[in-house]
């Protein structure tokens, strides 16, 4: 069990005084059975802050700073346990169920949203890679979605991406490459066209000596729906599986709506956003994950 110390500081600079609207952050971790929130504060410029929870149960914090400035930062300060949940001890009913795997009426309902892809991608290479990647015959959903994990980790080359957005999984397999952002997003929305309930998870990656991609900033990474498991992280940038080593902040259906800072500005001015993200160990775990290269 690791206790993790996160510093996430977030600042947009312009090129003069600007007026700011309310600006939304998604920044502060549901204390639940797998993330235990030991400590949480943010540190903003003077302002009006709410607090409340979007439709998908995300804790979200509305800031209004209170005067024009050429700046806004933000640090968030966090200390965290973290339970990742034992694949191996919990039982699978039907572990065959995966061409299409099966939700009950009840889930389904809840989950149809997360089942139907977000984007429409019909190039040629992505379908033929999303083929390759067929679930096998009687294959456990378990084991079908860990070597998909495993196959975007490995055929893919890991690149920072400084530009907004997110590209299509059509853009990733033609290109070859992308960020965790787009890694997540590959996944989730493939898994989506063979029947499984996916979403788009936003947070922190501890990474022991920056050893693995995506440390030193914030990390995206796909959650899927299975029976008896509930929602299961997969981190395609490194190979994870239900990992001590990633720690949720929000989830999401579309990256769109991930954005862990973002409000209006007011006047016409050029700026520049900068992240700086450090995620420390402050107790010796027995176990830590073991972190892919």
């Amino acid at each position: 069990m690791p206790r993790l110390r996160i510093r996430h500081e977030s600042l947009y600079a312009f090129d003069r005084p600007v007026r700011f609207g309310c600006w939304r952050l998604l920044m502060r971790p549901l204390d639940t059975h797998a993330t235990r929130l030991i400590e949480a504060s943010l540190e903003t410029p003077p302002a009006t802050v709410t607090w409340s929870y979007d439709a998908y149960g995300n804790c979200v914090c509305h800031l209004q700073p209170d005067e024009p400035s050429d700046r806004l930062k933000v640090v968030n300060n966090l200390v965290v346990d973290r339970f990742p949940s034992p694949l191996a001890s919990v039982p699978i009913d039907d572990p065959g169920s995966v061409g299409p795997i099966v939700y009950g009426m009840t889930d389904r309902i809840i989950l149809e949203p997360f089942i139907a892809p977000a984007s429409d991608d019909d190039a040629a290479d992505y379908w033929a890679w999303l083929r390759s990647m067929t679930p096998l015959p009687d294959e456990p959903a378990i084991q079908f979605l860990r070597r998909m994990n495993t196959a975007i980790h490995d055929q893919f080359s890991y690149a920072t991406r400084y530009e907004e957005g997110t590209q299509g999984p059509a853009e990733t397999v033609s290109r070859n490459a992308g960020a965790c952002r787009d890694f997540a997003w590959l996944m989730i929305e493939s898994v989506r066209r063979l029947g499984f309930a996916a979403r788009f998870a936003t947070g922190y990656l501890y990474s022991p000596g920056a050893t693995v991609r995506g440390s030193g900033a914030t990390h995206a990474w796909c959650e899927v729906f299975l029976p008896d498991l509930g929602w299961t992280e997969f981190d395609p940038t490194n190979a994870l599986v239900e990992s001590s080593s990633l720690i949720r902040v929000a989830t999401t259906r579309t990256w769109q709506e991930s954005d862990p800072m973002n409000g209006p500005v007011l006047d016409e001015a050029d700026g520049r956003l900068t992240v700086a993200v450090d995620v420390d160990l402050i107790d010796d775990p027995e176990d830590l994950d073991e972190l892919a290269a």
